[in-house]
């Protein structure tokens, strides 16, 4: 029988130790407050699931939730698509290439809340070159007077944080494609859509799970970058499920019901990743219904 050595696990303690400290922890904490009413620092009532009853009833969440599925799906609908498309065109080798690489990684570079003090300015219509070139061409843009000018200013504005993200991504998947693929592909005589239809995208199938994967995630938990544009308005219209949380625990400091929707909204992502990885995992193979 083959013997093992076990020893080898003390090499990962160090990681265990971290995202227990870092992770579980505070997760724990969350738990215990979303089961409490924290009356003071020295008196907490337990009230069992009624802080979630409550959350969940709350018309404001369920505003908040459908606010943030648009957006994340939205911005999933242009930035993939967009992000493709840029990988293609982008150059394959030499010194363009690498170029290209750097300036395609610059916004990513900037850091949140300075991206949305940037988008604040460039959608002034008194100082911003965007707001005032609309507002030249004689559109009444107002991103702080109009929810839809808003909504589709901080929509615009996380397609030019993040689809680089995608870019980049997708450029690598491209990049790892051997050549010999489309070596085949020239001497079939294949055009340059049946050599994306079935060599590039099949092949760029982990890479785009990774990059929809990463980029709901993300958007699905942006807070800082509308935040600072717009503060979640006008009225409710860019306030999405963080900003929401933000204000009942720091807010209003409602710890119990905080921590419960921070429990639902950490399960909302769960669910929404899972079913997005699965049916990405059954594209391409002949399972996607």
């Amino acid at each position: 029988m083959k013997s093992y050595n076990n020893r080898a696990w003390w090499l990962i303690l160090p990681v265990l130790l971290c995202v227990a400290f870092s992770a579980i922890l505070p997760l724990m904490t969350v738990v215990n407050y979303s089961v409490q009413d924290i009356l003071s620092p020295t008196q907490k009532v337990f009230v069992g699931t009624e802080w979630f009853r409550t959350v969940m009833r709350d018309s404001d969440l369920h505003g908040a939730l459908l606010r943030q599925l648009v957006f994340s799906l939205s911005v999933l609908a242009v930035q993939i698509p967009l992000g493709i498309l840029i990988a293609l065109c982008m150059p394959a080798d030499g010194w363009r290439a690498s170029l290209a690489l750097v300036l395609i990684a610059l916004p990513l570079l900037i850091p949140f809340n300075v991206v949305g003090t940037i988008w604040q300015i460039f959608g002034r219509g008194d100082i911003g070159l965007m707001g005032y070139t609309l507002n030249s061409l004689g559109i009444n843009y107002n991103y702080n007077g109009n929810s839809t000018d808003a909504w589709l200013t901080v929509m615009v504005m996380d397609i030019w944080h993040w689809t680089p993200l995608v870019v980049l991504l997708c450029y690598a998947g491209l990049r790892a494609i051997p050549d010999a693929y489309y070596q085949a592909a020239r001497i079939d005589g294949a055009s340059r859509f049946a050599v994306f239809r079935y060599i590039q995208l099949p092949k760029m199938r982990n890479v785009l799970m990774i990059a929809v994967l990463l980029r709901f995630m993300d958007s699905f938990m942006i807070y800082t970058e509308p935040f600072v544009l717009t503060g979640g308005g006008p009225g409710n219209a860019t306030t999405f499920l963080s900003q929401y949380l933000t204000q009942k625990a720091v807010g209003a400091f409602d710890l119990g019901p905080a921590s419960a929707f921070s429990l639902i909204y950490f399960l909302i992502i769960l669910l929404f990743c899972f079913v997005l990885y699965t049916w990405m995992q059954r594209v391409g193979t002949g399972d996607a219904k």
